[in-house]
């Protein structure tokens, strides 16, 4: 695997290193060395996986607050979509940034989105599935958000949000904490 760093601290771009033959190719996707290597917890507590049906969907910015740590590793099994990473840590030299990155079923790339960083992405063809490895369990009471378009990021999505949640399209604004 070759990891990539991005404008977030602790937020890694994985490409594979396939190894290919007259049957096809082969890649290791998660190696427990590797990825503790560049500081990526391993502890995998759930996976997940959604599909949406439109191009233009928009799931995020999603994330837990303390003690409820869930680091993600997202990868686009079917279709692309451009995935965010938004660090939301207040230690975090990068505090208020994010990274923006194509997955795609045919890049094979993933993305790791470090705890209590604000997690999102936008469908960028019809018919997308997405997988996720977590390394915490998903805790409701202390899942929070900040909408896509909140001024205080001022994220630019690469393309038109045509379907989103109530939810995700209700989170507040930015508390007025300093955003560098």
């Amino acid at each position: 695997m070759k990891f990539t760093e991005t404008a977030v601290d602790g937020c890694w771009i994985i490409d594979l290193t396939p190894f290919g033959d007259e049957r096809g190719g082969f890649a290791r996707t998660f190696c427990v060395d590797e990825m503790a290597a560049h500081g990526i917890e391993t502890n995998v507590a759930q996976a997940n996986m959604s599909w949406n049906a439109k191009k233009g969907t928009l799931r995020g910015m999603h994330r837990q607050i303390a003690p409820a740590s869930e680091g993600k590793l997202v990868r686009c099994t079917r279709g692309t979509i451009v995935d965010c990473c938004l660090d939301l840590r207040e230690d975090s030299p990068t505090f208020g940034q994010y990274a923006m990155v194509e997955l795609s079923a045919d890049n094979r790339r993933a993305l790791w989105i470090p705890p209590y960083c604000g997690h999102g992405y936008l469908t960028m063809t019809d018919d997308t599935e997405i997988t996720y490895q977590v390394s915490g369990m998903y805790t409701p009471e202390a899942e929070r958000g900040q909408r896509y378009d909140d001024p205080a990021f001022r994220l630019e999505w690469p393309g038109e949000v045509v379907v989103i949640s109530d939810k995700d399209k209700s989170w507040p604004d930015w508390d007025g904490k300093k955003i560098r």
